[in-house]
């Protein structure tokens, strides 16, 4: 528990944040954690393994109303490009396409194995209900 903690905390440290006109704590980068776990049984010798990850999105903004500029417009194209790419992926798969796109963006790339084959994925979505973010 020590060390994840300790990881959590680097991972902290290191996320991006910087204000703009529509959020004065803007997140300004997506945050992927795994956790690589195995189990053995020890009567069978079986080993099963699996991957648990946790994703932290960024969240998609309007450029005109954040009025991000330099750096920060920079950081909200990227952002904008790698939720569309996630959201290409997500409709892709939800259309059982033969070709599923997860090398357009680093994240889609990233979340392959969470998105494809056996694996279960669930989304957590906080929508803002202000009229004036529509």
């Amino acid at each position: 528990p020590r060390q994840l903690h300790a990881l959590t905390r680097q991972a902290a440290e290191q996320a991006t944040r910087e204000s703009t006109d529509m959020n004065s704590n803007s997140s300004r980068s997506h945050t992927l954690f795994r956790l690589h776990i195995e189990g053995r049984n020890k009567l069978s010798k079986q080993t099963v393994s699996s991957v648990l990850s946790l994703v932290d999105l960024a969240g998609s903004e309007r450029v005109s109303k954040s009025n991000c500029k330099g750096d920060r417009f920079e950081e909200a194209k990227n952002i904008n490009s790698s939720l569309s790419s996630l959201g290409t992926c997500v409709k892709a798969l939800a259309e059982n396409n033969a070709h599923v796109p997860y090398r357009n963006s680093k994240l889609t790339y990233l979340l392959h194995s969470a998105l494809a084959g056996s694996g279960k994925t669930a989304f957590l979505v906080n929508i803002s209900p202000e009229a004036a973010s529509a």
